[in-house]
């Protein structure tokens, strides 16, 4: 069972001894109260310790609340950023003036979703305008990363085709990224649980696409979850593909949960993550099994990786 004795040794020891030292008398405490769940405060001490730096996904964590709310929960649990799904519908002055004044990082959001797909030339001249819309939106939200989607199954054509067109579609789109300095990161799905019927699965196709294009504003979204599903291999296929890479995203599997809640050896991973390089956010981009004091406390306590 997970309790708050665990979550602190297992957060705050191997990461950082000033803060263990500082928390001590939270251990003490949690002795005293072993069943206890983490509190936010608890939480958010590890979480501002721990080596990876996290980006809370606010649209799958308090989906009960509205938006605003989520992002000041999120910088209660000690999240030093979020991240976001498409920005229509949203009330991109709020939250850009709110996240400033929390001081949170907006990693990045959707420019570009499913459908209508990158691989249908049909489609192109929307991509493109869409994409130099959305980097106006970054702008205003002072985020680097924009996450594009390759899109879903065309009836009579071949993966080749539609890859193809994927990448016809991002030559289109780079320039305008690179103009406004934004990254477009591409992000490969699953189709054993989540998304069957889409085009663009696992690591070694999207790195092809990313080689193709040849751009250093088109990188990957690599959302360890959908690479698990798709592929396996994590620590294996990181290396493989890593002066590809523009953005982490974890869930367990299977769940699609936070970490400790399935197969995947988080600290492994993320330590790989940060050996490799990557210093950026990393979007949990996950559902709180168990709500989201103790999956980000979960979330908290892999970042401790050592």
């Amino acid at each position: 069972m997970w309790n708050r004795r665990r979550f602190v040794q297992a957060a705050l020891a191997p990461c950082a001894l000033p803060v263990l030292s500082a928390a001590s008398p939270v251990l003490r405490q949690s002795a005293a109260a072993d069943s206890a769940a983490p509190t936010p405060s608890e939480v958010a001490r590890a979480m501002r310790a721990s080596k990876t730096r996290f980006a809370a996904n606010v649209e799958m964590w308090w989906g009960d609340r509205p938006l605003l709310e989520r992002v000041r929960a999120a910088a209660e649990l000690g999240f030093p950023g979020i991240e976001l799904w498409p920005w229509r519908g949203k009330d991109i002055d709020a939250l850009a003036k709110l996240t400033r004044e929390l001081g949170l990082e907006v990693a990045q959001f959707t420019a570009w979703g499913f459908s209508p797909g990158m691989n249908h030339p049909d489609n192109h001249a929307a991509v493109v305008k869409e994409v130099e819309e959305s980097c106006q939106v970054a702008k205003r939200l002072g985020a680097k990363l924009m996450t594009v989607i390759a899109g879903n199954d065309q009836p009579g054509m071949s993966k080749e085709q539609m890859h193809a067109h994927v990448v016809t579609a991002l030559k289109l789109a780079a320039p305008i990224a690179e103009k406004h300095q934004v990254t477009l990161i591409l992000e490969p799905m699953n189709g054993r649980v989540d998304h069957p019927g889409h085009c663009l699965y696992g690591s070694a196709d999207t790195v092809a696409i990313c080689k193709a294009v040849d751009s250093p504003f088109v990188k990957i979204n690599w959302d360890l979850y959908h690479m698990q599903l798709a592929e396996g291999d994590l620590c294996g296929r990181l290396r493989d593909g890593f002066a590809h890479l523009g953005y982490v995203q974890l869930a367990d599997s299977p769940g699609r949960n936070e970490p400790m809640t399935g197969e995947i050896h988080y600290p492994r991973v993320l330590r790989e993550v940060y050996e490799l390089g990557y210093r950026g956010l990393v979007g949990c981009e996950c559902n709180p099994k168990q709500g989201e004091v103790l999956a980000a406390s979960r979330i908290a306590s892999v970042g401790a990786w050592s």
